[in-house]
């Protein structure tokens, strides 16, 4: 039964999870329309992985409830499955295969009939660029190639719907381009994709995004409204140690949040802080932290994250 044509592809009503007394996934609502790219931005340990676990029919809500491709997903779980893909974090393809060899076993697992996933194959091995490791073992292949293979994997049988759990995990930035540009290529065919990420770049690729800490949804709408949303300016420097950096400067009236970011400390300040650059370094310079000179940066997804995750631990009584 395939996804209806009509309303949108995922419609998530008050979902939860807990684990004995740990709540993993707290209550959340949203909704995706068919085609887009929506991304889940979080920590490890946010609730993302366990939500797509419930979307795709894995895992059992405590409360609340999930439609995906129109069906029940705690309920129709069997028949939801045919209609999404998922490629978890861990990739699920078997090492002692080639990629050839999983493509015809999850072909099989779908239903598809032999002549078909030939020609899915073949599709797949030129759209997504698997020529030269088709028929290699895939256990001797590179992160990036194995990302690839489970993505064919994932989508052989054309699903409406494709779950991305952090799929660029460990991979280098031009693999992580790449893989990216065929999620662009998946949506441009109509397909919707849930991805999850810790990575703001890749947040910044998302049509809309959801932000989620200790299981809770912080924020949701495209990534340039939320950055419309953060109040205050924002100022970088090196500094060394960062972490009595960040403790320093956190400890300053006049500053809203700082946080690690890479190599370097990131710091928000109210608005109309007068000569932030000069009392920022002069906080760190008489706490004996050695830094380089502070300068105003461009506000990022970061920023509007750390802020909410401190707006959010605010209002926890």
């Amino acid at each position: 039964m395939p996804m209806p044509e009509i309303g949108p592809a995922i419609v998530v009503e008050e979902l939860t999870k807990r684990f004995g007394d740990f709540v993993a996934v707290d209550h959340i609502s949203f909704s995706i329309e068919r085609g887009e790219v929506f991304g889940f931005l979080g920590p490890n340990g946010a609730g993302k992985s366990t939500t797509i676990r419930m979307l795709s029919g894995l895992l059992v809500p405590s409360e609340g409830r999930a439609t995906v491709a129109g069906f029940d997903a705690a309920r129709e779980a069997e028949p939801l499955r045919r209609n999404i893909g998922y490629m978890p974090q861990l990739f699920s393809m078997y090492p002692d295969l080639t990629p050839r060899e999983n493509l015809d076993f999850y072909g099989g697992l779908y239903g598809l009939p032999g002549a078909e996933i030939a020609r899915r194959t073949d599709e797949l091995v030129e759209r997504i660029g698997l020529g030269e490791v088709i028929d290699r073992l895939t256990d001797t292949l590179s992160t990036g190639w194995r990302q690839r293979a489970a993505l064919a994997c994932a989508i052989i049988h054309r699903p409406p719907i494709v779950f991305l759990d952090e799929p660029t995990s460990g991979v280098d930035q031009t693999a992580r381009q790449q893989f990216w540009d065929l999620i662009g290529d998946l949506a441009a065919d109509g397909t919707t994709v849930l991805v999850t990420t810790h990575l703001m770049v890749e947040a910044e690729r998302c049509r809309r995004l959801g932000m989620i800490d200790r299981g809770r949804l912080i924020a949701l709408d495209t990534p340039q409204a939320l950055l419309t949303t953060l109040q205050g300016r924002v100022f970088v420097a090196e500094a060394r140690p960062p972490l009595r950096a960040i403790e320093v400067l956190g400890a300053q009236g006049f500053v809203r949040d700082a946080a690690l970011s890479g190599a370097r400390v990131r710091v928000r300040v109210a608005e109309g802080t007068d000569d932030a650059p000069r009392r920022l370094g002069e906080a760190l310079a008489e706490a004996g932290v050695s830094a380089g000179a502070v300068r105003a940066t461009r506000p990022s997804l970061e920023d509007v994250f750390v802020a909410l995750v401190g707006d959010a631990g605010e209002a926890v009584p």
